[in-house]
C-alpha cells in the first residue's frame, strides 16, 4: 500500500485515537468519506466532460441560399447608396 509498513498505519491510528478521542473519530472518518466520495464524483464528471467534448463531432455549417450571401456581400441599396440633398 504505496511502500507504507503495517506497524506506521497502526502508529498513525494510535495517534490519531490519542489526539481526538475515541468520540470524533466517526465525525473524522465520516468527514473523509465524504470528502472522498466528492472528489471522486467531480473527477468522474470532469472525465465524463472531456471524453464527451473528445468525442463529439463539430457540425458543419449550415449552407446559406446564394441569394442571400450575395445581397450580403454586396449589401443593401439604402446603405450603398446614402440619400443626397
Amino acid at each position: 500500500m504505496f511502500g507504507l509498513h503495517w506497524t506506521y498505519i497502526i502508529i498513525l491510528l494510535v495517534v490519531v485515537l490519542i489526539i481526538f478521542g475515541p468520540g470524533r473519530l466517526p465525525e473524522l472518518g465520516g468527514a473523509v468519506g465524504k470528502a472522498m466520495r466528492e472528489f471522486r464524483k467531480a473527477t468522474t464528471e470532469l472525465t465524463n466532460e472531456v471524453t464527451t467534448a473528445v468525442q463529439a463531432k463539430p457540425e458543419p455549417p449550415a449552407p446559406t441560399p446564394a441569394a442571400t450571401s450575395e445581397s450580403a456581400a454586396k449589401g443593401s441599396t439604402s446603405e450603398a447608396n446614402p440619400p443626397q440633398n
